[in-house]
C-alpha cells in the first residue's frame, strides 16, 4: 500500500512539473525549490479543499480528480463558478493575495489526489526566480484575463443553449463526470431548463 501511495506521489509531481512547463520552461533548480514548498495529499469525495470564511495559505494542483469552486447567495443557493480537473490549479486567489477570508468554497466532486503549494513561500520563490515569474505571467494571462473576459461575455450575451454548447466545447471531458445540477448551476439556469436544452439538442 505504501509503495502505491509513493508511486502516485511521484507521478503527481512529474505531472505538476509538466503542467508548469506547458506555460514556460522551468529550470531544475527552480523546480526543486518549488517541489520543496509543496505537499501531496488525497481528498475524499465531498470533502472541502478550501472553505468559505477561511483565510487560505495555499493553492493546489489537481493530479487526479475533480474540484468545484462555488459561492452561495443569502438564500443558500449555490452557484458553481468553476471546475478544476486534472492539470488545473484551484485556489482562492483574491483571499490569498489580500490575506482575507475566502468568499468561495472548493469541494472535491470525486476522490482526488492533489498537491498543495504554500502561497507565501511561492511568492518569495517567484521574486527570486525569473522562470517562475514567466510561468505566473503566462498562467494569469490564459486562465484569468482571457478566460474571465470570455466567460463574462457569454453570461451577458449568450442564451442558455449557447452557453451550454460553449461549455461542451470547452469542457467535453467534464460533461459525463459532472451531475447535471452542477452544470446547470454553472450556466446560471435550473436543472429543468438544462434537461430541456439537452432534449432539444
Amino acid at each position: 500500500m505504501e509503495s502505491m501511495i509513493l508511486n502516485d506521489k511521484e507521478k503527481a509531481f512529474l505531472a505538476l512539473r509538466a503542467s508548469l512547463e506547458s506555460y514556460s520552461p522551468i529550470s531544475n533548480d527552480t523546480w526543486l525549490a518549488f517541489a520543496s514548498i509543496s505537499k501531496f495529499q488525497s481528498l475524499t469525495k465531498h470533502s472541502l479543499l478550501y472553505s468559505v470564511g477561511q483565510i487560505p495559505n495555499s493553492y493546489s494542483y489537481v493530479y487526479r480528480g475533480l474540484v468545484r469552486c462555488f459561492v452561495c447567495d443569502e438564500k443558500g443557493n449555490e452557484y458553481n463558478k468553476n471546475f478544476f480537473d486534472e492539470g488545473k490549479f484551484p485556489g482562492s486567489m483574491t483571499a490569498l493575495l489580500t490575506s482575507t477570508p475566502s468568499t468561495q468554497t472548493f469541494e472535491a466532486i470525486e476522490d482526488s489526489l492533489i498537491i498543495e503549494v504554500n502561497f507565501s513561500n511561492y511568492r518569495k520563490l517567484m521574486i527570486e526566480k525569473e522562470d517562475l515569474k514567466l510561468f505566473q505571467i503566462y498562467y494569469l494571462e490564459k486562465n484569468w484575463l482571457l478566460a474571465k473576459d470570455t466567460r463574462e461575455v457569454e453570461i451577458v450575451q449568450d442564451d442558455a443553449t449557447a452557453r451550454y454548447l460553449h461549455f461542451i466545447d470547452k469542457h467535453s471531458n467534464l460533461v459525463d463526470r459532472l451531475p447535471l445540477y452542477h452544470i446547470a448551476s454553472h450556466l446560471a439556469i435550473t436543472p429543468t431548463q438544462l434537461s430541456r436544452i439537452r432534449k432539444n439538442l
